[in-house]
C-alpha cells in the first residue's frame, strides 16, 4: 500500500482577526481548505489506521484469537504477553495491550471526521463526504463493540474546544450509527468522482463502497438480534434491500505494504521469533475443521518437523490432513498440574535429547500467516452470507433461502482464503463441492451458521469479528480456561477494559459511563448488545 500518511499539522485551525473591512486578512495562508488541500490524501490513514487498530499487538491477536480459540499457546508468566488470551492472565504490559484498539481506532475516525469537514460543502466531492461517514461508523464501532458505552456524540471534536467528551450509550451510539449509514451509502453517486487514494482493493469504484455500506449495515443490524429485534429486522431488511456484497470480488480489506511501512500486524506478531514457537491453532478449531473434511486445514496448518530447532524455525512442515493436532488451550509448559503433558490425548514431544520439544506435534499456522505484507480483512462475502442466513432463518423478508445464503458463504470463506497467497489458493469447484456436501441442516441452523462465521472469521485473521459475533450469538459453544491467576474468575472475557488514563483524564465522563456499566469495568461485564 504505497500511500503517504498525511501530517496534521497541515490542517491546523487558522488565527483570528476582527477587521471586518479586510477579509483577505481573514484568510490563513497556511490553513489547509476544502479548496486548498486534497481530501483523497487522507483515505489511506484512515483505512490504515482502522485496520491497524484491529491486528497484531494492538490488542486482537494477543487477546481475541484465543479468547475465541481459534489460536492457543502455551506461554506462562508475567512478563509472557500471550497469557491475556490463552489464560486470561495479566502479563506485564496488559494496560498497554487493552488500550491500542481505542487510540488507534479513535485516530482512524478522526481523520475521517476531517476529511467529511474538508468536503461537506463540495457538492462535486459528496461521495468522499459519504465515504468518510461509513469509515467514521466503521472506527466508531469498533471501539464501542469492544469497550461498550465511548465518547461519541462530543468525539473527535478537539478543534471545537471539546476536549473531555461525554460518553454516549451503547444504544443511543448504534441507533445513530445505522442512521448515519443509511443515509450516506444510499446517498453514494456513481455518477461523481470517487476517491483517487484508495487503499481498498475497490480503487475508488463507488458502486463497490456502496455495497460495502449496506454490508456493513447489515453486520450491525445482525449485532443486536438479541437487544432490539425490531431494529435488527428493520435494518437488516434495508441493508439487503439497498444490495450487499454479491462475490468474494467485493471482499473488504487493505493489502499491506511491509516494505513501505504498513505492515500487516497479524503477520508480523507470528513472524516474531518467540510467536513461531509458541503459538498454534486451538484444539477447538483444529477438530471443527477436520470433522467435516474442511479443505483449508491443509493450507492453513503444518505439524513442524521433529525438535525444538524445527519447531523455531519457519521451514515448511507437514500439511498432511490427519496429521493436524490442535493445541488445547489453557496448558504451559511448567511442569505442573497443567502442563501440556498433562492434557487429556496428550499425543507427545518429538526430538530427542537436548533438542525435544512437548509441543511439537502441534499444528502451526503456515507462512502464508507470517507475510507482513499480507491482505487484513475487513468485512467479506462470507460473512454477509452468512448474516443473510441467520436472517432467513429468523425471518427477515430478503432475497433467498438460508440454505442457499449458507452453502455461498461457505463456498466463498475457502476462496477469499486465497487472498493470503498462491499456496492458500483453493479453487471455485472443490469450494462448491465442499459446501454441496455440507449442507444447511434443519436440526439447529443458527449454531451451524455462526459455528461457520467464527471459524471463517477466524481463520482470515478477523480476530475482534469472531469474538464480537460469538458473545452475540453463543456459537461455538466454547470451554472456558480457569488458570490460576485469572482476571477474569475462569470465564472468557465479554468486554476490554476503558484505558487506563480515562478515569484521571477525563474523569467525570468516565465515571458516568462507569455508573451505567453493570459489573463495573472489567473484563466480565457486559456491553449493552450482549444480552444474557
Amino acid at each position: 500500500m504505497k500511500k503517504r500518511l498525511v501530517l496534521t499539522s497541515i490542517l491546523a485551525g487558522a488565527l483570528q482577526f476582527s477587521c471586518s473591512n479586510f477579509d483577505q486578512l481573514n484568510q490563513d495562508p497556511t490553513r489547509a481548505t476544502g479548496e486548498s488541500f486534497d481530501a483523497n490524501l487522507l483515505l489511506p490513514s484512515i483505512q490504515y489506521k482502522y485496520v491497524n487498530a484491529n491486528a497484531g499487538y494492538n490488542g486482537p491477536i494477543l487477546f481475541q484469537s484465543m479468547w475465541t480459540q481459534i489460536l492457543a499457546s502455551t506461554s506462562s508468566g508475567a512478563a509472557n504477553y500471550y497469557t491475556n488470551g490463552d489464560k486470561y492472565v495479566i502479563s506485564s504490559n496488559t494496560n498497554a495491550y487493552r488500550e491500542r484498539t481505542w487510540i488507534e481506532a479513535y485516530s482512524s475516525a478522526s481523520f475521517a471526521y476531517e476529511m467529511e469537514q474538508l468536503t461537506k460543502d463540495r457538492p462535486a466531492a459528496a461521495n468522499l463526504t459519504n465515504i468518510a461517514t461509513i469509515m467514521q461508523v466503521l472506527a466508531l464501532s469498533s471501539i464501542t463493540d469492544v469497550y461498550g458505552d465511548i465518547p461519541y456524540t462530543e468525539a473527535l471534536k478537539a478543534k471545537q474546544g471539546i476536549t473531555l467528551p461525554a460518553y454516549d450509550t451503547q444504544e443511543s451510539i448504534y441507533t445513530s450509527m445505522l442512521t448515519r449509514l443509511e443515509t450516506a451509502t444510499a446517498a453514494l453517486n456513481p455518477s461523481l468522482a470517487g476517491p483517487t487514494n484508495d487503499a481498498f482493493t475497490y480503487k475508488g469504484n463507488v458502486a463497490s463502497w456502496k455495497r460495502f455500506g449496506y454490508s456493513l449495515m447489515l453486520k450491525l443490524a445482525m449485532r443486536l438480534t438479541k437487544v432490539a429485534p425490531a431494529t435488527a429486522k428493520t435494518y437488516a431488511e434495508k441493508a439487503a434491500a439497498g444490495g450487499v456484497f454479491t462475490s468474494v470480488s467485493d471482499d473488504a480489506y487493505v493489502l499491506a505494504d511491509d516494505a513501505n511501512g504498513y505492515t500487516n500486524g497479524n503477520g508480523a506478531a507470528l513472524a516474531t521469533a518467540a510467536d513461531v514457537y509458541q503459538v498454534r491453532w486451538s484444539k477447538t478449531l483444529i477438530d471443527y475443521l477436520q470433522a467435516t473434511n474442511d479443505p483449508r486445514l491443509t493450507r492453513i496448518a503444518e505439524v513442524p518437523a521433529a525438535g525444538f530447532a524445527a519447531n523455531n524455525s519457519v521451514t515448511a512442515g507437514n500439511s498432511t490432513a490427519s496429521a493436524q493436532i490442535g493445541l488445547p488451550n489453557g496448558y504451559d509448559l511448567n511442569g505442573g498440574a497443567t502442563d501440556i503433558s498433562r492434557s487429556p490425548g496428550y499425543p507427545g514431544s518429538t526430538g530427542t535429547g537436548a533438542d525435544v520439544t512437548p509441543i511439537g506435534r502441534y499444528s502451526r499456522p503456515t507462512a502464508a500467516f507470517r507475510n507482513r505484507s499480507a491482505p487484513q480483512f475487513i468485512l467479506t462475502y462470507a460473512e454477509t452470507e452468512l448474516l443473510l442466513a441467520e436472517a432467513a432463518t429468523r425471518g427477515f423478508t430478503v432475497t433467498g433461502s438460508a440454505a442457499t445464503h449458507y452453502k455461498n458463504a461457505v463456498s466463498a470463506g475457502i476462496q477469499s482464503l486465497g487472498k493470503f497467497g498462491s499456496a492458500l489458493v483453493i479453487d471455485a469447484a472443490t469450494a462448491d463441492a465442499y459446501a454441496a456436501a455440507n449442507p444447511l441442516t434443519t436440526a439447529n441452523p443458527l449454531k451451524q451458521i455462526n459455528e461457520q462465521y467464527w471459524a471463517t472469521t477466524g481463520i482470515l485473521q478477523n480476530f475482534n469479528e469472531a469474538w464480537h459475533n460469538w458473545r452475540r450469538s453463543g456459537f461455538p459453544v466454547l470451554t472456558p480456561v480457569n488458570y490460576t491467576g485469572s482476571f477474569s474468575n475462569g470465564t472468557i472475557p465479554r468486554r476490554q477494559p476503558y484505558p487506563t488514563g480515562e478515569a484521571t483524564l477525563n474523569t467525570a465522563s468516565y465515571s458516568a459511563a462507569l455508573g451505567r456499566l453493570s459489573g463495573g469495568d472489567t473484563w466480565t461485564s457486559r456491553v449493552w448488545w450482549d444480552k444474557q
